[in-house]
């Protein structure tokens, strides 16, 4: 794991935590052997063709919770790694994780009340969902080139707001001890949050299509559709409902997909079918030229306005200012001519930060004009040594640059920087910048670093170079979760995984059995799992018939809780009789 995390960007590690896999109970080890034992079967030959080659390629094992390190390893010779995170992290972040070539997996596994669906990320579903299919080269290369593309849109701050109350939401379903009071509290502010979305952002946008493929997409035709998507791949429910006519099967189609919403928390009415990984592929290309990344100007300006986040703007020079976008000042035509950051602001170019020019430097913020000079038609990066001295814009001598929007900036020219023979930034002393009578720059403010740029041709979320925006490594803080003396519920499930593993011995299992089933009978009375994997040792040895047809009678009995009750059942016994 040391090579890969020497792999992680420094604003990534803080994301990354431990796995501490003692942690994991004997009910969460046979919660994930149920999950895994029913999909592997349903899976066989309604998956993707790479699911089931890739479940033993990508270091999965059905009979246990897999080791994240082991994982790591075992998906080095498909140019991927694996890394623990702390359950949800933003869209953009997941994005450039796999980016990286790395997946992140969250750590926690389902609780049993919920071993159908979780809305929050768990292991199963990163894990076994996601890793078998990475194992296809076109797959692996769409998730890659989405992880490229999505870890530059750009979200609103509404968005950012919906983002955690939805997963503090998720967090209380999954946790077992929150109150009913905490949970409805907990939606009604995510559902409230969700009113004040008014844009349909990129980044939703490309969310979207992320779900309706990478999570929750089919291939093939909608007549004969076979499952790749994460969501599908790790519920024992979902996946097999979304083969059958109770879900609409739609033909892929990107506008369509993007325009089409999706509810974490509940089972998907309708699912797209892709005809080969390769449309996908051509998908997210397409989307991508409508994105700020791709179409710069004042539009994008506006979305990195909107979204109070760290973003990266690019003029036509190459020079890429990071930092939060806090005001743009525009023209008649409603066209930007001098934009503004606030806080920490680094200038790059080539995605490389420009000596001198880090946050401490532009530790306050950072301000500058966009365009033209005045009574020029060729833009200013673009003017030779001889062009400049011509103009007066000579280091030392007093200076004055017009611009056709009204922006006038004094001083005296102390550098000039140029990257790949473009001039990107031209600094003052004693710099004065005014526009119709405002002043945007006072000599007292210190020195003027001045972009230059004649339009924005890019604009993108995070920092172009974030080895040195996020210059410290944060690491997560791996709470070391106390081991807590096992339940002796925990306990008897812990016993049969004994038997079924170490011994073959039927003197071992006759007089062991019996004492289980007693105890379970009058210690957990409603408990299902246990019975259905106790049952499966007696069926496979064909020992204690009495007992067998004592624990039948119990479940039979159980099946009356509820339908799901009914149905874990039903599909727990259909396994262990084949």
């Amino acid at each position: 794991m040391e090579t890969t995390k020497k792999r992680i960007p420094n604003h990534l590690q803080k994301y990354v935590i431990d796995q501490q896999y003692d942690r994991y109970t004997s009910i969460d080890q046979a919660v994930w052997r149920y999950v895994m034992r029913q999909n592997k079967h349903f899976l066989n030959n309604t998956a993707h063709p790479a699911y089931s080659d890739g479940l033993a390629a990508s270091g999965i094992s059905i009979e246990k919770i897999p080791n994240v390190e082991e994982m790591n390893e075992s998906l080095s010779p498909f140019e991927w790694g694996a890394v623990n995170i702390d359950g949800f992290i933003p869209g953009v972040i997941f994005f450039d994780f796999q980016a990286h070539g790395l997946l992140p997996i969250a750590s926690d596994i389902r609780k049993l009340e919920n071993i159908q669906y979780t809305p929050a990320p768990d292991i199963i579903h990163e894990a076994a969902g996601h890793a078998p299919i990475l194992c296809d080269d076109k797959f692996s290369e769409y998730v890659k080139l989405f992880g490229h593309i999505g870890s530059k849109a750009i979200a609103t701050k509404e968005e950012h707001d919906v983002f955690e109350a939805t997963r503090h939401y998720s967090n209380l379903l999954e946790s077992g001890t929150a109150t009913e009071a905490e949970i409805n509290l907990a939606k009604k502010d995510m559902e409230e949050k969700q009113k004040k979305v008014t844009i349909l952002s990129e980044a939703e946008q490309i969310s979207r299509l992320y779900w309706w493929t990478v999570e929750y997409g089919l291939i093939g035709t909608v007549n004969d559709p076979k499952i790749y998507g994460a969501g599908l791949l790790s519920s024992v429910a979902e996946g097999k409902n979304s083969i059958t006519d109770a879900v609409e099967k739609i033909p892929f189609d990107l506008q369509q997909v993007i325009q089409t919403g999706f509810d974490i928390t509940k089972p998907q009415p309708q699912l797209f079918v892709c005809e080969r990984f390769e449309q996908l592929i051509e998908a997210v290309e397409q989307f991508s030229e409508t994105m700020a990344w791709k179409r710069g100007g004042t539009e994008s300006l506006e979305k990195a306005i909107n979204s109070a986040h760290t973003a990266t703007i690019e003029y036509s020079s190459g020079l890429q200012v990071t930092g939060t976008l806090s005001k743009i000042i525009k023209d008649t035509n409603g066209e930007a001519i001098y934009m503004n950051t606030v806080g920490e602001t680094t200038l790059n170019s080539g995605n490389k930060e420009i000596n001198g020019h880090g946050k401490e430097t532009h530790a306050d913020g950072f301000g500058s004009p966009i365009g033209l000079l005045k009574d020029t038609e060729k833009p200013l990066e673009e003017w030779t040594n001889q062009e400049l001295v011509e103009a007066g814009i000579v280091i030392g001598v007093p200076s004055e640059l017009s611009f056709e929007s009204g922006v006038v900036v004094t001083g005296v020219p102390t550098e000039v920087i140029r990257n790949a023979g473009k001039i990107q930034v031209i600094s003052f002393k004693d710099c004065a910048v005014t526009f119709n009578g405002e002043t945007l720059f006072d000599p007292s403010w210190g020195s003027y670093d001045m972009a230059v740029g004649e339009k924005i041709v890019s604009v993108f979320a995070g920092a172009a170079d974030s080895e040195a925006f996020y210059d410290h490594i944060e690491q997560a803080v791996n709470v070391e979760i106390e081991q807590q003396n096992p339940t002796r519920l925990e306990e008897l499930y812990g016993n049969v995984r004994v038997l079924r593993e170490s011994t073959n011995n039927l003197v071992d299992l006759e007089s062991s059995l019996p004492m289980i089933i007693d105890e379970l009978t009058t210690e957990a009375p409603i408990d299902w799992l246990l019975r259905i994997e106790i049952l499966e040792l007696l069926l496979k040895n064909d020992i204690l018939p009495d007992k067998q047809g004592e624990l039948l009678s119990q479940l039979e009995q159980l099946k009356s809780i509820n339908h799901e009750t009914n149905e874990l059942i039903d599909r727990g016994l259909k396994i262990i009789n084949e």
